[in-house]
């Protein structure tokens, strides 16, 4: 999977958004992280994340706190819990989550590490809708 997006949707993870926030690797934040737009972690974060848009951390990469972000590509390390309730969370094979996973589209590599629970998240299905609403229109 390519990290970086050239802009063009040549596959189907390119739900990554353009990365313009980056933490460079030896970087120390300690305290919350919020960004507007897609995020690239490859120092430490003691605090918690929140990324209005795609979050990468990279290998070298910890963060130590709540993660709340859009898509979720994790190479390095999180303790704590993470929070993309209508996104994709990737674990790589590097990869090491030690917390609760709420997500509606998950992919764990081989030798990937995640110890928590997983909640899978769903959007209702346009049947569901049309469902709830001939229901809803009966009933009135």
């Amino acid at each position: 999977m390519a990290l970086f997006s050239n802009g063009k949707s040549d596959s189907g993870d390119a739900g990554l958004d353009q990365i313009t926030t980056i933490i460079a690797q030896g970087a120390v934040i300690d305290g919350p992280l919020t960004t507007k737009e897609g995020t690239r972690i490859d120092g430490i974060v003691n605090g918690n994340v929140t990324v209005n848009g795609s979050l990468i951390v990279g290998t070298e990469a910890k963060i130590v706190g709540s993660v709340t972000a859009s898509n979720l590509f994790l190479a390095g390390e999180i303790q704590g819990n993470v929070g993309v309730a209508n996104g994709k969370v990737e674990i790589s094979d590097t990869g090491k989550l030690i917390g609760d996973l709420s997500a509606k589209t998950l992919v764990i590599d081989e030798n990937a590490l995640f110890q928590g629970q997983c909640t899978m998240t769903q959007e209702k299905t346009s049947a569901e809708t049309a469902k709830e609403r001939a229901l809803g229109g009966k009933e009135e």
